[in-house]
């Protein structure tokens, strides 16, 4: 009996230290549990690295934003200028023919822009050659006009009335109604010693709205039909400010270039040099 007890008493001990044997299932899912863990933090990953692309190109779209928005801002200074200085060559234009008409003489002729720039070209002649005070002249006052070949003429009331009325609408800015009158000028008084006026302007309200292919056509009719009106050196280096504005460098180089040989000294010269040395130089 005693050594039946010894030998149980020897195997309880000996399972005792024998450690308990690990679940197969148990094992099992700590290994899916490690599996997916390292899953999450590469998805994890993935996801901030997503993130911070997208980061970047909305802080890129954010910039070019501000970007354009400064641009905007700068452009919208910039026609703010050309307007007040329209404005302000107008006045004193109307000053001049003014004084020039209570001191009996004729008319000087025009300074065709105040500013040589393509950009800034539509404040350019912001009164007609010889017709200006016809905004605020009374219709039954004869207006200084071009002529082909003497000295100033009249322009019958009709014609002044009708002149002025579209030369008003210009003034404004109501560039459409402007050209739409100054069309109906042309068609109406064809022969008018205004007519070369109305062309002149006719190109500029399709300058100022940047249609400068109509623009071309305008001021090319001016330099063509009539080459002896004082408009015809305004028409001429508005031509080249078209033609600059077009891309048309070549081609706004010999227009420039001949505003010089044709009219030399004269405002519309000085506009053309100036112009001329902001061009490209030629390859």
């Amino acid at each position: 009996m005693r050594a039946l007890a010894a030998t149980v008493l020897l195997l309880a001990a000996g399972c005792a230290s024998t450690p308990p044997e690990e679940d197969p299932v148990q094992i099992k899912l700590n290994e899916l549990d490690t599996r997916l863990g390292r899953v999450e933090r590469v998805v994890n990953n993935q996801s901030l690295v997503s993130l911070g692309q997208r980061l970047d190109q909305l802080e890129a779209d954010v910039r070019a934003l501000r970007g354009a928005v400064e641009e905007l801002q700068n452009t919208n200074e910039s026609v703010r200028k050309q307007q007040r200085d329209l404005y302000a060559d107008l006045d004193k234009r109307l000053a001049a023919l003014e004084a020039s008409a209570r001191g009996g003489g004729a008319a000087p002729a025009p300074a065709p822009a105040s500013s040589p720039t393509p950009a800034a070209a539509s404040a350019a002649s912001a009164a007609p050659s010889g017709v200006a005070g016809a905004a605020a002249a009374p219709a039954s006052q004869p207006i200084p006009a071009e002529s082909t070949g003497g000295g100033p003429v009249s322009a019958s009331p009709a014609e002044q009335t009708a002149y002025a009325q579209a030369f008003d609408l210009l003034k404004n800015s109501n560039y459409p109604a402007a050209a739409n009158a100054f069309k109906g000028f042309l068609t109406t008084y064809p022969l008018s010693d205004l007519a070369s006026n109305a062309q002149y302007w006719l190109g500029e309200t399709y300058y100022v709205t940047g249609d400068y292919p109509s623009a071309l056509d305008a001021f090319q009719k001016v330099v063509r039909d009539w080459p002896a009106s004082r408009k015809a050196p305004d028409a001429l280096v508005k031509l080249g400010f078209t033609q600059v504005a077009m891309k048309r460098v070549p081609a706004a180089r010999s227009t420039l270039n001949l505003v010089l040989s044709q009219y030399p000294g004269s405002d519309s010269a000085k506009l053309a040099q100036e112009q001329l040395s902001k061009l490209p130089a030629t390859p």
